[in-house]
Formats: structure tokens, sequence, C-alpha cells
């Protein structure tokens, strides 16, 4: 009985089923971390302080939408131009940081419906010591807001310090702000001196302008008076006291596009759906295509064949295969002669007609056969003048026996 036996089959480390398992869950985690990537900055709060809706600072609105909140209906949030479209009393809040492009935008997309808007005043900086909150430190120079301002309509921000102390708003005396912003117009909604207005509106669009924000920012409600007034100014603005809604594309929430949106929102989101079909397609293609790995061949190979296709490929190369034909012819003369009993000292011709008389009913001897071989000039032709001679050799050695 042979010592020898058989090696166990190499066991894999891990089966088909776990390997499938676990690639699916990576694609699938990194589908969702690309998705997420994506639209993260679509759900993050657009600006961390700073007079947007929703900053807690002193110059923000939030204390606005809360207590709008508390007294009606939940204001909402603008974030792409489908919201703007909505038809409500639209809030813009416009901040030193906006986007002029993003308010070009809503000034065209609004122009047959109710909008605030309300212009910056304060330049701020961001404290440290307290996420969201900012630092006053004087008020924006005129021609700045005055960019902004003449986005909206032809005015400018007046010049010099108003004397009103007190502003009426709907029957209600609240004080006028420190350092009180203002435009020059003859019929104000609310006013602050004569042909001075704080609250004006367009003559041919439904648009309403807030020149100064400390009447309804954070900083505002924390006088109950200015607070209450802050309702009534909304209410002024909407008389069916419906609910409101502020605007954040101004504040960059949905405001670019990038590439990764473009592939995974229609139309572009059929093309990468067909990729993807088309990939996993491949996948498994190749999963039923490609067998074991094939193990690598040597350079040279063992054996007599391996040293004949080595001297083969030599002749090939030195471009000697054209003389192989005659030499082939002589070599296999000499070997008929010894195999079929040749008489001793034959040679060349004779020996040729020696053969010739072994097969006197065939067409092609051995001559006619032999000289096809060096006549070959090709290996076609050689391969088949070889053939020939020696299946005549093998046919008359198998006569004799």
């Amino acid at each position: 009985m042979s010592a020898a036996t058989a090696e166990p089959a190499a066991q894999e480390p891990f089966s088909r089923r776990t390997l499938f398992w676990g690639i699916f869950a990576s694609l699938l985690a990194a589908a969702g971390f690309f998705l997420l990537s994506t639209y993260a900055p679509d759900f993050r709060q657009p600006g961390n302080g700073g007079a947007t809706p929703l900053s807690k600072s002193g110059v923000g609105y939030a204390g606005l939408a809360e207590w709008l909140r508390l007294t009606g209906e939940t204001p909402a949030m603008a974030r792409t131009e489908d919201d703007l479209g909505t038809d409500r009393l639209l809030i813009v809040t416009i901040s030193p940081e906006s986007d002029p492009a993003a308010l070009d935008h809503i000034l065209e997309l609004r122009q047959d419906q109710d909008t605030l808007f309300v212009l910056p005043k304060w330049q701020t900086l961001p404290l440290e010591e307290h996420e969201g909150w900012n630092m006053k430190f004087g008020r924006l120079p005129d021609p700045v807001v005055n960019q902004w301002l003449g986005r909206i309509y032809n005015a400018k921000i007046g010049v010099g310090q108003s004397t009103v102390q007190q502003l009426d708003i709907e029957g209600r005396l609240v004080a006028a702000p420190d350092e009180l912003q203002w435009v020059a117009d003859e019929r104000p909604i609310i006013a602050a001196g004569n042909d001075k207005a704080v609250l004006t509106e367009l003559d041919d669009k439904p648009f309403y302008v807030l020149t100064d924000p400390d009447l309804i920012n954070n900083a505002a409600l924390g006088d109950s008076a200015k607070a209450a007034a802050a309702l009534d100014l909304i209410a002024l603005l909407q008389p069916e006291k419906g609910p409101v809604m502020f605007d954040l594309t101004l504040h960059g929430a949905g405001r670019k596009y990038d590439l990764a949106k473009l592939l995974v929102e229609p139309p572009f989101l059929a093309l990468t759906l067909t990729i993807l079909a088309a990939a996993a397609l491949a996948f498994l293609h190749g999963l039923g295509r490609f067998g074991p790995s094939r193990a690598e061949l040597r350079a040279i190979a063992f054996g007599k064949r391996a040293l004949v296709d080595t001297t083969a490929m030599l002749l090939r190369r030195a471009g000697r295969l054209e003389e192989l034909g005659g030499r082939y012819a002589a070599l296999m003369r000499v070997r008929a002669g010894a195999l079929l009993g040749a008489p001793q000292g034959l040679q060349g011709e004779a020996l040729d007609r020696w053969l010739d008389s072994r097969d006197k009913d065939e067409v092609d001897g051995f001559t006619a056969r032999a000289q096809a071989a060096g006549e070959a000039k090709n290996l076609t032709q050689m391969h088949e003048a070889a053939e020939q001679l020696h299946d005549w050799t093998a046919r008359r050695l198998g006569e004799r026996r």
C-alpha cells in the first residue's frame, strides 16, 4: 500500500456567503455615507449666530420665530426654491454675509407675493465664550446697507440722526431704537418723523422694507412693549393673520448644487441607477465566468517536447526554418533505409531509387515526398511534407512486418 496520503483540501478562511454579506454591508454603508455627506449642508443650521432666523444672538431672529409660534402658528423655514413659492408672508432677514445672487433670486420669484425685507444694521463678531452669540461693535457703513437696499428698490438710507423718541406701531408707542436707521418716504407705514420711514412699501410690488432690525430682532424682544409691537407689525402686513415663513436660502440653505447632488437627483438619477445596475451585472458575470486561479506556468517547461519547442523558437528567430526541409528529408532517408533493411553502402539517389522500389504501386514515392520537403518555403508546407514522409515510412515498415 502506498505510504503517500492525500492532503486535505485547503479550507477557505471565510465562506462565500459571509464574503457576500460583508461586501453588501460595505457598499450599503458607503452609499449611506455618500448621501449623508451630500445632503448634510441642507440640514445644518445656516449661520451659527448672525442675523438669521435661527440665530439666538442679539441680532438674530430666533426669538421672533418662537414668539410667533407661541402666539399663533409655527412659522415655516424656506430652504428651497419650491418653499419660496409658497403663498404666505415671507420674512427675508439680510445679514452682511448674505448672498447677493440669492437675494436677486428671491426678488424675481416673489414679484407677486407679500415679502418683508429686513435690512442689516450692525457690525458683529462671534463670541468664543458662547457659541451662537455675537458682539456688536458699531453700525454698518451706509454704503454697505445701501448696496442691499438698492437691490430691492431705488432708495438710500437717510443721513443724520432722527430726533424721534418714540415710534407708533398700530397705535402702540414704543421707544425708538438707538441710532435709528430710516429712509426718506412721503407715505410711510411706520413713520420716524416727517417724510421719514422705518417701514415702507414699494409702489409696484407687494414688497415691504424694514430699515431698522432693532424693532423685531432678539435684542428688541427683551422689551415687552417692543415684543407686542413686533406681533402688531407682522399682523399689519398680513391682515388674514395666517402663518408666516422665514427665508433661509439667503444664508446658505439649499443654495448650491454640486456634482454629488446631480448624480442622485432627477434627471440624472436614472443614469446613475443604470450605471450601478450595469456594474452589478458585470460583477455577477465575472463570478460565473472565472473559475479557480490558474497556476503560473514555468518560463521553460520540462521534457523533450519543451526542448523541441524551444529549439523551434530559436530557429524561427534566427530565420533558419527554410533550410530545415532538405535536412529533414535527408534524415528520414537514412532512417527509412535502416528500418526497411537497405543494403549497406547505398546513399543519395541510389538509396532513393531503392526506397521507391518498395512502393511501385504508389504515384508519389519516397523521392517525390523528399523533394516536396526540400522545396517547402513556410511552416505549413514543411509540416505537410514531414507528415507525408512519416506516413510513408510507417506504412512501409508495417508492410515489412
